[in-house]
């Protein structure tokens, strides 16, 4: 009888330890993070009528690799690196681009963001032109703003991306240029939708946008400050967009005035790009600003496969003309 009880007991034991184990590692499986890897890359062919050597070049202007994690209770990260030709002898540089943690209380319609961060308005425009595969933004390209810098941010969104908005307190010099010093710069962006459309995405709707960027120059302590406003219209089927930058560099007030258009045909992989970037470096010197003219035809081979032929016209006031003829491809897996 007692062997009997004592055989129960060590079976008892035996069924309870290994019940809790099995519990437990079902609770460690559901708390393993998901890990992910994704990459873009952009290359093309270009031929120049600018009175260079470089004529006709095929390049692979940009590869982008990410490293995205997913957490419990709403923690995310994401590693990005950038390659990028250096301009000399035909290398690549291998540079870090977003390296950030964030995190998303449960039920909560903001997430912080700490490290390397998007800052809040190259990455929504860049989101509604949906064509960086040509090349950068107008207030990228001009060196008005950057896509990334180090800092901490706050995005949010509320009544189903009615509203959404994005702060910042980063460096300011941007990822590729240093840490600066103990200065800092504010950004913050706020989208309101006015009116919806078949698109409910982030940028979707007729939308009004305001950006405001204040900093300091690094060891000079200038002025950089960015005002922004900008009203845009977007369906699954076309996107118009037109903004007005006022940029404050060391005491110079310049501008940027950029309008864009993109028109999906019906029930086709084909559709038509056009984008003007007016670049007036010093409002207070007349004949100085820089016209940008791009348009184009796009084609999406295959959902990770899109290709772009299009004319780039750039022309300073009282300038010559510099015209690209461009062949684009856009690589996503």
């Amino acid at each position: 009888m007692h062997a009997r009880l004592a055989f129960r007991a060590l079976a008892a034991v035996a069924l309870s330890a290994l019940t809790a184990s099995a519990v437990q590692a079902q609770a460690s499986a559901q708390q393993a993070p998901q890990v992910s890897v994704t990459g873009v890359i952009y290359t093309q062919y270009q031929y120049s009528d600018a009175p260079i050597p470089a004529k006709s070049t095929f390049d692979m202007t940009r590869a982008y690799v990410n490293v995205l994690g997913r957490f419990s209770n709403g923690i995310t990260t994401r590693l990005t690196t950038d390659v990028l030709p250096n301009g000399v002898g035909g290398n690549y540089v291998m540079r870090l681009k977003y390296a950030f943690a964030a995190w998303t209380p449960t039920g909560s319609s903001l997430t912080y963001k700490l490290g390397m961060i998007q800052t809040p308005f190259v990455d929504y425009e860049e989101t509604l032109w949906d064509y960086r595969m040509q090349g950068t933004i107008a207030v990228d390209r001009y060196g008005a703003m950057t896509s990334s810098d180090a800092g901490f941010g706050v995005d949010g969104h509320w009544n189903g991306e009615r509203v959404n908005a994005q702060f910042a307190l980063v460096n300011g010099e941007g990822y590729a240029n240093g840490i600066g010093d103990f200065r800092k710069d504010v950004e913050a962006r706020v989208s309101f939708r006015l009116k919806p459309t078949d698109d409910n995405s982030r940028v979707g709707g007729l939308r009004a946008t305001g950006y405001v960027g204040i900093g300091k120059v690094t060891t000079t302590g200038a002025d950089r400050n960015r005002y922004l406003g900008q009203l845009s219209y977007r369906t699954t089927e076309y996107t118009i967009a037109g903004e007005y930058v006022s940029r404050k560099d060391a005491g110079v007030t310049g501008s940027i005035i950029s309008a864009f258009g993109v028109y999906h045909f019906d029930r086709s992989k084909v559709a038509l790009i056009g984008r003007v970037d007016i670049v007036d470096p010093d409002n207070n010197v007349a004949s100085n600003n820089t016209t940008r003219i791009i348009g184009g035809a796009s084609y999406q081979l295959s959902p990770n496969v899109r290709m772009l032929a299009d004319i780039d016209r750039v022309k300073p006031s009282g300038g010559t003309a510099i015209n690209q003829f461009l062949i684009q491809a856009q690589f996503v897996f």
